[in-house]
């Protein structure tokens, strides 16, 4: 098979990638109950996200009471 031949199946094998994909695509929205314009209008319109404060307090030190340094082991035992 030549170069060109090789990228001319290439080319076809890409285009039904890209087709599938497209298909699939459409095949979610209507799963979701949504068709395409509906879906592309629920994408532009949806409401900012909530946010959530994290106070700067300190973390309850009790809450780590017995737990392990993540690769170190216990606190209480020494490497071997």
């Amino acid at each position: 098979m030549s170069e060109q031949e090789e990228l001319t199946a290439m080319q076809h094998r890409l285009d039904e990638l890209l087709q599938r994909v497209g298909q699939l695509e459409r095949t979610v929205d209507e799963l979701r109950g949504a068709g395409p314009a509906a879906s592309a209008a629920a994408e532009s319109k949806s409401p900012a996200p909530e946010l959530v404060t994290i106070p700067d307090t300190p973390y309850n030190s009790a809450l780590w009471t017995d737990s392990d340094d993540e690769g170190l082991g216990a606190r209480d035992r020494h490497a071997p």
